[in-house]
């Protein structure tokens, strides 16, 4: 499957920056996943689970209280208000 970078920040930081297959997690408008070659948008994120799959395959979640996510041809940003990887 194709990889695309992913970079989440909270107000502490970059919580996160890496080659991802894919993001999943609540948007605006519903849940939502984010795939190489996604078309470009904004949404805002709302409070929930955030589940993000490595390129080598390997599956990490985490908790959100919601943000704003902007996928974009080559990269997608998640600015988190809290982000918290669940052990």
């Amino acid at each position: 499957m194709s990889s695309y970078t992913l970079k989440i920040t909270s107000p502490d930081g970059v919580v996160f920056e890496d080659s991802v297959e894919m993001l999943s997690l609540r948007g605006a408008a519903g849940d939502l996943a984010v795939l190489a070659g996604h078309i470009p948008f904004v949404t805002s994120v709302q409070k929930g689970v955030c589940k993000v799959v490595l390129a080598d395959g390997t599956e990490k979640e985490a908790e959100t209280d919601g943000g704003l996510l902007t996928v974009g041809s080559d990269e997608t940003i998640f600015l988190s208000d809290t982000f918290k990887w669940k052990e």
